[in-house]
């Protein structure tokens, strides 16, 4: 068996061999497996000698023989076809830092790593440095990093007790707390010192092995993935299919209105229109703004509670399935950055007893206020950006009123909307890039003690900056924009004239509504914003990779002799992981439950004050049952929204603008006409709608929470399934804690020369 093995292994090793380096390829290493310490004095459970020496069964022989096999075949190994490879570090001949370097590798063999230097084959002046962790260091570093083993195991392999990520994860941590200058506490953060990179090397795997783990590990990968990306999203987009594609009562109504005048939208260039001409406005308007909105959204909000309740279900099995059910904050170690600034300043931590460098109560008052101002501060650039887009509005429709083209002349609503989701777009995609940037700085400023509190604390601000980013726009159009309190611009109209006309235009509306402009701003920055994030994750690191292979293949080396790239080499050309991980993969899926069960809660809120507000569905209901032709006989058919129309549209006096016009025009809103003997206050109508939005919210909000509640409460967070094999755990660990104390007793009566026992020592 052994013999096999060791062909196989030395097979794999020459493979990979380059004939054009020579002997001499500055090959370092430690003729011993261990490290420059004495692991027998450690009394740890890990370095005791608990290896078996009995036969392993045949089928541990076959799996063994199928696993050496195929990771000899990846050329994942030292020389000798023994050491396993388990961190790589690229350098440059031509850079200058060569004494930090050595260094470096001087202290990263002092800690117990062996190291062995490979030339590229297809550049001359890249090295690389191959690291391998031996089983002493291993042990060493997994005790103090509190890394969780089996609790009661037999070792039949010292290569693969350890599982190659947490091999990785240890020589990580090696790497990121050795230092590479005499007499300083600089550390290395997975690149410097004079190293160009630092990356795990890859195993090479085939798709056709159904049963290997790596592809049962993406098969895990690819289910989650697809069960918080596309599965809701597609879920969301194909139930927005109203439930009635015909128009409406009061939508035949506006097509129809080829007399009503309506009051001009802009101070100079625009006309009077008449109200029909907004007819294809109001068609698709009621594609959006229909009987069944109010159903969906409660559909909605329903089906996110099941979808979330069922992933803390599965967020628990997996869990339990990667052993961080119990996992502890005082279990994560320190980062390196924290060490290295408050390394002077140490304090005894009150949970393991152990000192450990401190941030001081002032220094993380000062700096989190920092962060804060930081933050709002960026949050204002986001407002005054969307008060930028507000002012552009106003000067646009000016302009594309006075178009020379008769198409945009005719449609400079539409354009002037579209123009404005299309700016806005490109300022959220402008200042994505800069929050990432300050979000990095004012996270950094903080000094986070652990790397979990660095991610939240990073991932919280991403979440905010893009959340106002994004949805600042979309909140001014659903509840400022037409909003009632500015229609008593007109009211002002004599005081402030053309002051009180300019803003009058920045608050109104499409004659047939604003939920056209909100749904053209939410569609426009999804859609564009979803087609980029497709193309940076997808075709941008297609065309890197292509641009990679095609300078390799430029130099003919590969070409001309037919040598493979060695495994490390090929990550070597890979493209660089971003620093933060997948933080941009939880923003976009919202796995994060924190953020996505408080999303589910204001989305029910948002929901409520977007239908009561921005939508006709509330006045539509009050008109049919309380103005309407039905108001005797209940809401039965839809000729009681007859006359719906010319009950929401007020009376205006041309001759107030000064315009040059004569005679009355209608404008949106509930208020008294100007012969009235209070001109342009509020209509009773008004108050009721008002009170009939105010009671749908609270109705629709108290409905909606209550089937959550009820809901989340139906489905358990964890499956009865894992409780019990977590209890199962638990009960053999107690016995297994019995047993070793059992036979601690019995070894003592036999050292005492005593038969029996009758006290508890």
């Amino acid at each position: 068996m052994e013999t096999l093995e060791n062909n196989l292994l030395k097979l794999s090793n020459t493979e990979y061999s380059d004939p054009f380096l020579g002997k001499d390829k500055d090959t370092y290493t430690d003729d011993s497996e261990h490290g420059n310490y004495d692991s027998r004095t450690d009394q740890s459970l890990l370095i005791q000698n608990t290896v078996t020496r009995q036969k392993p069964e045949p089928r541990i022989k076959s799996s063994l023989k199928n696993e050496m096999n195929a990771i000899a075949s990846s050329g994942l190994f030292f020389k000798d076809g023994k050491k396993r490879i388990d961190y790589i570090l690229v350098y440059k001949k031509s850079s200058l830092q060569i004494e930090k370097r050595n260094t470096f590798e001087k202290n990263l063999r002092a800690e117990g790593l062996m190291l062995e230097r490979e030339p590229a084959i297809t550049s001359n002046d890249i090295m690389f440095v191959k690291i391998h962790c031996p089983w002493d260091t291993l042990c060493k570093y997994a005790e103090r990093m509190n890394i969780r083993m089996p609790f009661s195991f037999t070792i039949n392999n010292k290569d693969s007790f350890f599982s190659n990520s947490t091999r990785s994860r240890i020589v990580h941590h090696m790497l990121q707390r050795t230092k590479y200058e005499d007499g300083k506490s600089k550390m290395v953060n997975g690149v410097g010192c004079g190293f160009a990179a630092a990356f795990i090397c890859l195993e090479k795997f085939s798709w056709k092995e159904s049963s290997s783990t790596p592809k049962k590990t993406w098969t895990i990968i690819k289910k989650n993935r697809g069960q918080l990306g596309p599965k809701p999203i597609s879920i969301e987009t194909d139930g927005k299919t109203p439930l009635r594609s015909t128009v409406a009562d009061s939508g035949k109504e506006i097509c129809e209105a080829n007399e009503t005048i309506m009051c001009p939208m802009c101070e100079r260039n625009c006309t009077l229109q008449k109200l029909n001409e907004s007819c294809i406005y109001a068609k698709v308007t009621h594609l959006f703004d229909n009987g069944g909105t109010v159903f969906f959204a409660i559909f909605m909000a329903i089906w996110a509670t099941v979808f979330l309740e069922f992933w803390k279900r599965r967020r628990a099995v997996l869990t339990y399935d990667w052993d961080l059910i119990d996992w502890e904050d005082e279990e994560e170690e320190l980062r390196p950055q924290f060490e290295a600034k408050y390394s002077q300043v140490e304090r005894v931590n009150p949970i393991t007893g152990k000192p450990e460098p401190f941030q001081p109560f002032p220094d993380k008052l000062s700096r989190l206020m920092v962060s804060v101002s930081g933050i709002f501060f960026m949050i204002s650039l986001v407002l005054t950006a969307v008060f930028a887009v507000v002012v552009y509005r106003l000067v646009a429709m000016e302009q594309f009123a006075s178009f020379q083209w008769y198409f945009i002349k005719k449609y400079w609503q539409f354009a002037t909307s579209g123009t404005g989701v299309c700016i806005n777009f490109m300022i959220i995609m402008s200042l994505n890039v800069v929050y990432e940037k300050v979000a990095y700085l004012l996270t950094d400023l903080e000094h986070p003690r652990t790397e979990s509190e660095w991610e939240n604390s990073f991932a919280l601000k991403m979440f905010l900056f893009q959340f106002v980013n994004l949805n600042s726009s979309i909140f001014y159009i659903a509840f400022f924009l037409g909003s009632y309190v500015t229609k008593k611009i007109y009211i002002y109209k004599l005081h402030f004239h053309d002051r009180a006309i300019a803003l009058q235009y920045l608050y109104e509306c499409h004659p047939s509504g604003c939920l056209i402009d909100l749904c053209l701003q939410m569609g426009v920055i999804m859609v564009l914003k979803q087609m980029w994030n497709n193309f940076m994750e997808l075709g941008y690191p297609l065309l890197q990779n292509w641009w990679s292979r095609r300078k390799i293949k430029k130099g003919g080396q590969l070409l001309e002799h037919k040598i493979s790239l060695p495994q490390w080499e090929k990550d070597w050309n890979l493209q660089p992981m971003n620093l933060h991980g997948l933080m941009d993969e939880y923003l976009e899926m919202g796995i994060w439950y924190g953020i996505l069960e408080g999303i589910g809660v204001l989305a029910v809120i948002t929901n409520a004050f977007v239908i009561a507000i921005t939508s006709d569905y509330i006045p539509r209901f009050v008109y049919a049952y309380k103005y309407g032709p039905c108001t005797d006989e209940g809401y039965r058919q839809e000729k009681c929204l007859k006359g719906y129309v010319n009950s929401s549209l007020s009376v205006f006096d041309l001759n107030e603008l000064g315009m040059g016009y004569s005679g009355y025009c209608r404008y949106r809103d509930y208020r008294a006409p100007p012969w009235s003997s209070a001109p342009y206050e509020f209509t009773l109508q008004f108050w009721h709608v008002l009170a009939a939005r105010l009671a749908f919210i609270i109705v629709f909000e108290h409905l909606v929470f209550g089937i959550k509640s009820f809901i989340a409460y139906l489905i358990p967070d964890m499956p009865k399934d894992l409780c019990d094999r977590m209890r199962r755990e638990k009960y053999l660990v107690q016995e297994m804690m019995y047993e070793a104390e059992l036979e601690h007793l019995q070894r003592e009566r036999k050292k005492n020369g005593k038969q029996y026992h009758h006290e508890w020592p």
